[in-house]
This record gives C-alpha cells, structure tokens and sequence, in this order.
C-alpha cells in the first residue's frame, strides 16, 4: 500500500503581487512566466508554503494574465509563505532574481478574499500605425454599434462572441506613429482581448492597422469604480 504524502502545515502569510512585462517579454507566454517565477523564488529563498500531496509545489495564484505578445504594467499574482516576511525585502530578492523586463513593481500583503474578484475591468492601450482621423471615425462606428461579433479560435474550436459588450469606453488620441486608442474593457465569458477589440474595429468601420506596427499594452487592471475609473487591487 502506498504511504500517505506528509501533509503541509498552512500559509501563515499571502502576498499579492504587481509586475511588469515589458519590451521582447511581451511574448514571454504565461506558462514560460510561470516558470520564470517559480526558479526566481527559489534563486531568492523566498520562504514559500507548498501543497500536500505526493507532488508538493509552491503555492502561487496567477489572475488575469494579459495575451502572450502583449505588454503590461498590471499583472498580478499571490504566493502562500510559510513565514511571515517584509513585503519590501521580498519584492527587492525577485527584481535581483528575475531578468529585465520582468519586472516586480509593487508587492503587498493580501487583504483576504480572492484575487481575482478583484480583477474586474482593464485599462488598454493600442497603439496602431493608422491615421489619426480615420481611426477616430472608427471608433465612433464601434460605439454606435449595438454588438460587434467576432470569431476567434479557442481551445473548444471556433467561438463567436460580441467583443462590443465588453468596451465599457474607447477614445483615440494622435501620437507620432499614428494613434493610440485608450480601451476600457469589463471583464466576462468569454474574456475580450484587445486584439477582439481590432477585430471588432475592422468588422465593425473597416479599421486595418498596419502589420508591424502595432503595440498593445495593459495599463491597470482592478476593480471597476463608479466613475469609470480602476481601482488598484492592492490598495
């Protein structure tokens, strides 16, 4: 008969963590980061907590990881440790533990509840290689829309959903490359993405960004506040 796996004693503290990927980590997938992360608490002796079981691992929690080939200054994670430690000095051994653009920006200790509740709403920036007035008046198309449906391959095969829903704002501003549209996505289920968004733009006004020239990035990532604006959820 097989013995029985030693069972592990409880996380005595949580830490919710905001990091960055930015520059070519932007096509670091969420599987390669995950690994990343697990060797960078290690090389930095992080005192983490590990499940039961015959396989015990570190106990970390990822919440709403951004598209792998998209930027972000607003990913987040937990980890369990099984000491109580300074936010602060945990956050300095992972900046020395994980490489450039990679980057640990705030860590804090958890307030209870679940992460990922805390998750509802993203601030996108896409900055496209177009014409400033033409995007503008594809914006405004989408906005007049009552839904926008879109296609796009999932792990169940090809789903059609209304990307329109989801853009709780949109607005557009010139910039040297072309433009930058500022997207306020509500999270759901399906999840939007903003490349949903371009989709949309292009099913919806014909918008077609120029390959190449293209940079989506997350901004903040929280809570959905009253006046349209994201909350920090470690706040």
């Amino acid at each position: 008969m097989r013995e029985q796996p030693e069972q592990q004693a409880p996380p005595v503290q949580r830490l919710r963590i905001r990091y960055a990927k930015r520059g070519r980590m932007r096509f670091t997938s969420h599987r390669d980061f995950s690994r990343a992360f697990e060797r960078a608490v290690f090389r930095a002796q992080v005192p983490m907590a590990y499940s039961s079981g015959f396989n015990p691992h570190p106990r970390i929690s990822y919440a709403g990881a951004a598209p792998t080939g998209s930027a972000s200054e607003a990913e987040y994670l937990e980890i369990a440790l099984a000491q109580v430690v300074d936010p602060a000095g945990v956050r300095e051994q992972l900046v020395e533990a994980l490489p450039p653009g990679l980057d640990i920006l705030e860590v804090a200790e958890s307030r209870g509840g679940s992460l990922a509740e805390l998750l509802q709403a993203s601030h996108w920036q896409l900055d496209l290689a177009v014409d400033p007035d033409v995007a503008a008046a594809a914006v405004e198309k989408f906005l007049a829309a009552d839904e926008v449906s879109v296609e796009r391959m999932t792990k169940k095969g090809l789903r059609t959903f209304d990307c329109r829903a989801a853009v709780r704002s949109m607005t557009s501003s010139p910039t040297q490359r072309g433009v930058r549209l500022d997207v306020l996505l509500v999270h759901g289920v399906p999840s939007v993405r903003p490349d949903d968004v371009l989709t949309g733009l292009r099913v919806a006004a014909g918008l077609e960004a120029a390959a190449g020239g293209t940079l989506l990035t997350r901004a903040a990532q929280g809570r959905l506040l009253k006046d349209d604006t994201i909350g920090d959820p470690l706040a």
